[in-house]
């Protein structure tokens, strides 16, 4: 059988292709319980996103299926085992920092603009694609294939506890959600809350009547507000506060109305698994207030986090820090902060751990670190996952990589939680190239458009040479 020319059937249909990514960026999918019906438990976005790619499918001429409005998948082929891709189209929330509408999409100096070009819209329709043209190409396969597609891989997971209740899961495979050449190790992962129990108190000259950051637990907060009353009216406060965002490079503001003051500092929101990429808006403003003259409450608060949590990404501070030789480091990002006096005092810190240290050393360490709060991991936590680079399914990838790229490639582990860890064989394969900015999780997220076109030309001989 002569060579099929992958380059040549995708730039076929580049211009379909980049339609229904359109299409399908369009949809705000961001986690919206508060709008949940009884139909769509995750919101209205999430579901209606699923729905444009399995229609997508069925024109098609994919056999596909609905598990709940939470998950669905794409089936092709015949055989015993089952190569499996698992993709989302939910996205994380936006902030006020975007250039453009993050729901219209636009193609600007060859970069296309939208929430989840890159995580996970843009790749998982490249992968989409790739499974297209291997059907409309009628070739020959051995195994079946099922593209499942989640709609709450950014929070909890819950589409991906519904698919596993009601269909059986494939047999290996990889999820097109984040990084080439391959990766073959995942960290454990978890968000960890420290709850406070501080009494209300009204001593200092500002009481520290809030103190909030934080969209999600995966995103190092991109901006902070605090807000004081005054007891004791410091006319110097404005200078120390706008000589500190200077010395640290900050934007932000300070207002005052009546005897409330109001901050906000404005930091870099990034990815939780890489927090060096953010700047936390939080902790810089923890770090300005807890110099000043606060009540005794507030002061332990926003020192606790300064003097623990302010510019450790590998929770050296809190004494979690922990390095395996294959897997790497810990990371530690506090992401979550929420304090009202006398109510809730939280501050969560999602933590990606490799081998050789588990959760209950995390907990007893932070417990150690905070004896003023109590410690507990949020539901969902997850183990370290690594597959071998000696399985066929990691040496067939690199392959395919090297071949296309002429890039050597390598495993690697990184902090994130794909749905490659659904299964015991199961990678994340792109669609992240090596040398390109990882604006996953930020404003302005964009992916490449020659990254599409090529992630799907990768991915179609992949998924063939894994099938036929």
């Amino acid at each position: 059988m002569e060579t099929i020319n992958w380059t040549k059937e995708v730039e076929n249909r580049q211009e379909q292709l980049m339609s229904d990514l359109f299409d399908l960026l369009s949809i705000n999918s961001i986690k919206d319980v508060e709008h949940k019906t009884d139909d769509m438990p995750l919101g209205p976005g999430p579901a209606k996103a699923l729905f444009k790619f399995l229609e997508i499918a069925e024109r098609d001429g994919f056999v596909t299926k609905n598990i709940e409005n939470v998950a669905g998948h794409i089936e092709f082929g015949e055989g015993d085992e089952t190569l499996g891709i698992l993709g989302h189209v939910d996205v994380v929330p936006v902030d006020d920092n975007w250039d453009s509408d993050p729901f219209k999409p636009e193609i600007r100096d060859g970069k296309l603009y939208a929430r989840g070009s890159s995580d996970d819209k843009g790749p998982s329709m490249a992968a989409y694609y790739a499974l297209k043209i291997i059907k409309d190409l009628g070739l020959p396969t051995s195994k079946k294939v099922r593209f499942i597609i989640g709609t709450d891989e950014e929070s909890g997971w819950y589409c991906m506890d519904r698919y596993q209740a009601n269909e059986k899961m494939p047999d290996f495979g990889f999820s097109p959600d984040a990084q080439f050449p391959i990766i073959n190790g995942e960290k454990g992962l978890s968000t960890f809350d420290v709850n406070f129990n501080l009494p209300v108190t009204t001593d200092g000259n500002y009481q520290l009547t809030s103190f909030t950051a934080g969209l999600r637990t995966n995103m190092v907060p991109g901006d902070a507000h605090a807000t004081l009353l005054v007891n004791q009216k410091d006319d110097t406060l404005e200078e120390r506060f706008n000589a500190f965002l200077a010395d640290n490079n900050l934007q932000g503001s300070l207002t005052s109305n009546d005897n409330n003051v109001t901050l906000e500092v404005i930091g870099k929101a990034a990815h939780a698994q890489n927090p060096k990429a953010g700047v936390n808006a939080a902790t810089f403003l923890a770090t300005f207030l807890a110099n000043e003259a606060l009540d005794a409450s507030g002061k332990e608060y926003v020192s606790t986090t300064a003097k623990f949590l302010h510019n450790d990404p590998s929770g050296e501070l809190t004494g979690i820090n922990h390095t395996d030789s294959v897997m790497g480091e810990l990371t530690s990002s506090p992401n979550i902060f929420a304090y009202t006096p006398g109510e809730e005092q939280l501050i969560s810190i999602n933590i990606r751990f490799p081998q050789g240290i588990d959760a209950e050393t995390i907990i007893k360490n932070l417990s150690a670190t905070f004896p003023n709060a109590t410690v507990a991991p949020q539901a969902g936590l997850q183990g370290p996952h690594y597959v071998s680079a000696d399985d066929e399914l990691v040496k067939t990838l690199l392959e395919v990589y090297e071949e296309h790229t002429g890039q050597k490639g390598a495993e690697k582990t990184i902090g994130g939680g794909t749905y490659g860890r659904l299964f015991e064989r199961g990678v994340a394969y792109g669609a992240l190239f090596p040398g390109r900015e990882d604006v996953m999780h930020q404003a302005n997220e964009y992916m490449h458009v020659e990254d599409i076109y090529k992630s799907a030309i990768i991915y179609a001989d992949a998924i063939y040479r894994l099938i036929k």
